[in-house]
């Protein structure tokens, strides 16, 4: 579940067109969306999923997954930098630990540049650098 979540933030990061998203950010201005889910192929009990929060700006803040029984399995937060970019993702466990940092740099045209990833206590683990190539 939590290899699940890293790979959602990641994808979210990575997705979306310019114009598409300036339209989406207007619909989710201070959004809270729920996800409910029902297991024994939709017969079941109905349970919440996931929750993903918005700010004031239609920007994604939060995301957090649970589990069948409603427990929280995993939350990741973001924060902007002042070009609407995300600058840190962090990522929590189950008992709202922080597990994983990252931190973002960017290129002039707003692709990434470099992504530090960092221990819970500040300490530089990796870094990954992006190339674009035509």
């Amino acid at each position: 579940m939590k290899k699940l979540l890293i790979i959602v933030c990641l994808l979210t990061l990575s997705l979306g067109v310019a114009s598409a998203q300036s339209s989406k950010q207007e619909n989710r201005k201070n959004l809270t969306v729920k996800e409910w889910k029902r297991g024994n192929a939709g017969k079941g009990a109905r349970y919440l999923d996931h929750v993903t929060k918005y700010d004031a700006q239609g920007r994604k803040i939060e995301e957090i997954e649970y589990n069948s029984s409603s427990k929280m399995v995993s939350r990741c937060t973001y924060t902007y930098n002042e070009n609407g970019k995300v600058k840190q993702e962090v990522v929590y466990d189950e008992r709202n630990k922080a597990i994983r940092i990252r931190k973002f740099e960017y290129n002039s045209d707003g692709t990434k540049h470099k992504q530090y990833n960092y221990s819970p206590d500040g300490k530089l683990i990796s870094v990954k650098e992006f190339e674009y190539i035509r």
